[in-house]
């Protein structure tokens, strides 16, 4: 009667523990297919995104265009409409670049008022952040 009893119990813990794997393979599935749903969902996000990116560039292209066949521009006199981002190697050798700066050093401040030429600016700002190690 006993071993009768002891097996039952062990039965009923072994069915509680398969019980209780279903449950979790179950809800794993359900978290699976939620996942699944969202990764779907950004993918037509990410896909409307780009779309929209490249009907903006395209927008872009066209505006720079214009506004370099227009008849009043003086830029496109001076130089291309279109011009490429600037490189900032550096001119400063590799010991030079690795020497420590003082902690209390302050670089000049350069500032930009919009009415100085915006590459001079640019190269100036760059030289000042590769001397103070911000690039």
């Amino acid at each position: 009667m006993r071993a009768t009893r002891q097996s039952s119990t062990r039965a009923e813990s072994d069915d509680m523990t398969m019980q209780q794997v279903m449950e979790m393979m179950q809800g794993l599935q359900e978290a699976m297919a939620a996942s699944k749903a969202e990764q779907e969902h950004i993918q037509v996000d990410l896909a409307a995104s780009q779309a929209m990116n490249a009907k903006l560039c395209r927008a872009n292209e066209e505006l720079c265009r214009e506004l370099c066949n227009h008849p009043g521009n003086r830029e496109t006199e001076d130089r291309e409409c279109f011009t490429q981002p600037r490189e900032f190697p550096t001119p400063c050798s590799q010991s030079i670049m690795e020497a420590v700066i003082p902690r209390m050093f302050v670089g000049p401040k350069v500032t930009f008022t919009g009415m100085e030429d915006p590459e001079a600016h640019l190269t100036a700002f760059h030289t000042q952040m590769m001397l103070v190690g911000r690039l």
